[in-house]
This record gives structure tokens, C-alpha cells and sequence, in this order.
């Protein structure tokens, strides 16, 4: 069998004063043989896959070290599902992940720190701040363009990612 492959990832951050962090991240996938076609046409197999997506997802967010004003905290998989984008062989993956850090008026840092790679397909992220934020500074791999209090970042295939991300941030 020739496994689903990802081709295209994208992840939409959303940041509240309150300290809530949503994160959504789709996968896109290139899928010859409709694996997940199948997968979604038989209720068992669906639940087993997705115990299994959002088991993998969880341990991938574990091995990372999540900061939010040098506090740790912990992203938990709050929702998977799987759809396709009109033709059996196009599935995406879309994942649901929160969390809450300590933010306050002022300045505010964000980190997270993971096993660097090269990444195997293209990927595009967005963090959104509320309003009367100011996006102090960036450090992550990838392409980086900041407008107002929205930051978009952006990698393509065969990019190697350090492995680790900070975005200090400032509330007024």
C-alpha cells in the first residue's frame, strides 16, 4: 500500500488577552489509494483513526517545550477530523489544539522549542493578535512578513527548520 502522503500544511493561531491560544493546522494530502475514503465510510475504522491521529498529535505536541513568559504549558488535541477537498485522492487532516498562558499588559514572549527538520512539504502559518498589539520581534525559520498585529510565516519543501520559535509581543 502506498501511505497518504502530506504535500501542504497550513496553522491558524489566534491569541486573546486572556491568554488563550486556538490553533488550528490542516494537512493536506496527496492519498493514490483512498485510505482515508475508506477510513470515513466505515465507523469503526473512522473512530480508530482518529484516536490514532489525535494519540500521534498529542505526543508530538509532548515532545515540545512550550513557553509563554518562560512558563510552561502544555497544548492539548482538542479535536481531529478528516475531510476531502472534492476528489477521494485530496484528503485533509484539520486539527483543533488549545491552550492558556499568563499573558499581561506590556510585553509578552511566546516560545517553542522541537526537533529541527527538513521539512517535507509546504507549509504556511498565521498568528492573529488582538487588537492594539504590537509584534516586537520574530525568530523562526521560514519567510516572516508582520502586518500590524497579524504575522505570517511561510516554508517550502526541503526548508530545514532550527526548531525553535519566539514572537515577543506587546499589548498597549
Amino acid at each position: 500500500m502506498i501511505e497518504p502522503k502530506p504535500i501542504f500544511a497550513q496553522g491558524f493561531f489566534t491569541v486573546s488577552r486572556r491568554g488563550d491560544f486556538f490553533q488550528i493546522v490542516r494537512f493536506d494530502y496527496y492519498d493514490p489509494e483512498h485510505y482515508y475514503e475508506k477510513v470515513m465510510k466505515s465507523p469503526i475504522l473512522y473512530d480508530e483513526e482518529m484516536r490514532k491521529l489525535a494519540y500521534n498529535m498529542q505526543r508530538m505536541l509532548d515532545l515540545e517545550e512550550v513557553l509563554v513568559n518562560s512558563i510552561r504549558v502544555r497544548p492539548k488535541v482538542r479535536m481531529v477530523n478528516i475531510e476531502h477537498s472534492g476528489f477521494s485522492d485530496a484528503p485533509h487532516i484539520t486539527f483543533l489544539i488549545y491552550f492558556k498562558g499568563s499573558l499581561r499588559k506590556g510585553v509578552n514572549t511566546f516560545e517553542d522549542k522541537y526537533e529541527s527538520e527538513t521539512i517535507e512539504y509546504d507549509y504556511e502559518v498565521y498568528w492573529f493578535f488582538p487588537p492594539k498589539t504590537r509584534i516586537v520581534e520574530v525568530e523562526m525559520s521560514g519567510d516572516i512578513d508582520v502586518i500590524d498585529n497579524i504575522l505570517y510565516v511561510w516554508a517550502r519543501r526541503g526548508d530545514k527548520i532550527k526548531g525553535y520559535e519566539k514572537i515577543v509581543f506587546e499589548f498597549y
